[in-house]
């Protein structure tokens, strides 16, 4: 089978064509080697390879399927690492070099439920130093260019994921989002990033009770999405805060469409945000395409007016807490953007932990108050196309100054506080070729129905399509 087919084969397709005897493990994984080698040097998407453990997996992938065993939705699917996912007997450095020894000996929980559903896992892909920022660069790698555009960014935290994926290296990968780290990567390369509900994906680790983090699927179809939705959800015994529900096929009911649906619309996220208006032009289409299918979409925004606090100060937390000790033993090794999240954390009092839990609970009252009104939200995910990859991150929008690495982002920081699911589609192009992504959004638990909404958009856009011509 030639590359070039392989190159944009679906991973449920892949699978199949494996499971069936059509193509060995070990032709998908060379095809997989093959893109890294010649795509690669332009977007630096992958940072660690291991082709001797990879090739071992393969030979066994085919081996079990020779003898008739029982295959997962995803076996022999290659597929790298965000390097802030342990990946067993990888290095997960996350572009830190702090931790370029560090060698993980067990899987974590997403990098393990997608080996036990048959994928192969081959390497690592890069991330931005401790996975802090939309943008993917780092001292230890470098920085990972958009493959519609190598001298854009590709996005973060998940940026080498999704450039991978853009590019056809590989169908489908792992990421995570605290600050929208799935959805700009996939908004600024053209892929699909879904940030699941709380506890959909447990994520096992120091703090069980950590809210704002998620692990989440890449892809470039709706319907992958699905697949590895159904190979990474379900509850673990050791996150209190998991959903209790097992085997929920998450391809159920894609078929369904928005007909009926209620949807609010907000060009500036409902708080006034500076917005590339190249950027609302486009989601601006997008929304006539919901319309058209029998949504009812109209102009309305959630009250969310404590978000950016609420973010702020959760992150600063968690940062400090899991990160503190380590940033103020080596001050001089770490980016100023990691010191400055570690050093609010720290400075926070009781008294400020106490508001935040205020805040909070009033964000979330208010949040589900607009559920009760509307089945989705939607906003543009980005607030600017991609920008040049030498750049840390966007200084100024529409003639407005940002004041730190954070403000160019707020479009997806105040959806992350707000503590619901959230999916990044492929919304269309600028006039100069880059991409543009919309954010829907959803209240908590309805992770199908971001999936099924995703799925009637896809089916009249096709966006994801449009290949870069690397």
């Amino acid at each position: 089978m030639a590359n070039e087919e392989l190159r944009w084969m679906s991973a449920g397709d892949l699978a199949r064509r494996i499971r069936s005897g059509e193509l060995s493990a070990r032709e998908a994984l060379q095809a997989h080697w093959d893109r890294i080698d010649a795509l690669n040097p332009a977007i630096n998407a992958v940072i660690y390879e291991d082709r001797e453990m990879a090739w071992a997996d393969a030979e066994r992938a085919d081996a079990r399927q020779a003898a008739g065993e029982t295959l997962g939705p995803l076996h022999g699917v290659p597929m790298t690492n965000k390097d802030s996912n342990d990946t067993a007997g990888m290095p997960n450095t996350w572009g830190s070099p702090l931790l370029q020894h560090v060698v993980p000996k067990r899987d974590s929980l997403i990098v393990g439920r997608l080996r036990a559903a048959g994928a192969i896992m081959t390497g690592k892909n890069n991330v931005p130093e401790f996975a802090a920022g939309a943008h993917t660069f780092n001292e230890v790698f470098g920085t990972t260019g958009n493959p519609y555009d190598p001298t854009r960014s590709a996005g973060g935290s998940s940026g080498g994921a999704a450039a991978a994926i853009a590019a056809g290296i590989q169908p489908v990968g792992d990421g995570s989002d605290m600050g929208g780290s799935l959805r700009i990567p996939a908004a600024f390369c053209n892929v699909l990033g879904l940030r699941p509900s709380l506890g959909r994906v447990p994520g096992p680790g120091a703090n069980s009770w950590m809210w704002l983090g998620r692990t989440g699927p890449m892809a470039r179809e709706v319907s992958d999405l699905a697949l590895m939705m159904n190979a990474i959800s379900g509850p673990d015994p050791s996150v209190p805060t998991s959903i209790q529900e097992s085997d929920v096929d998450f391809r159920v009911g894609l078929r369904r469409g928005v007909a009926g649906l209620r949807i609010g619309w907000s060009p500036d996220v409902g708080l006034g945000m500076p917005m590339d208006p190249e950027v609302v032009a486009v989601a601006e289409r997008a929304l006539a395409v919901f319309a058209d299918a029998g949504a009812i979409v109209e102009e309305a925004s959630p009250d969310i007016a404590e978000a950016d606090e609420v973010f702020r100060q959760t992150r600063a937390f968690d940062y400090e807490f899991g990160w503190g000790e380590l940033v103020r033993s080596n001050p001089d090794r770490v980016k100023p953007e990691v010191i400055e999240n570690v050093e609010v954390g720290a400075r926070q009092t009781a008294a400020d932990l106490h508001e935040l839990t205020r805040a909070r609970t009033r964000l979330e009252q208010r949040t589900r108050e607009y559920f009760d009104r509307y089945d989705l939200w939607i906003t543009p995910t980005a607030q600017v196309l991609p920008f040049p990859g030498e750049q840390r991150w966007p200084t100024e929008i529409a003639g407005h100054r940002m004041g730190d690495y954070l403000d160019w982002m707020r479009s997806v920081c105040v959806v992350s506080a707000m503590s619901v699911p959230a999916l990044s589609v492929p919304a269309g192009f600028s006039k100069s070729g880059l991409p543009v992504g919309i954010q829907l959004v959803a209240p908590q638990g309805a992770d199908a129905l971001l999936l099924r909404a995703a799925h009637a958009y896809e089916e009249r856009t096709r966006w994801a399509q449009m290949h870069p011509r690397l």
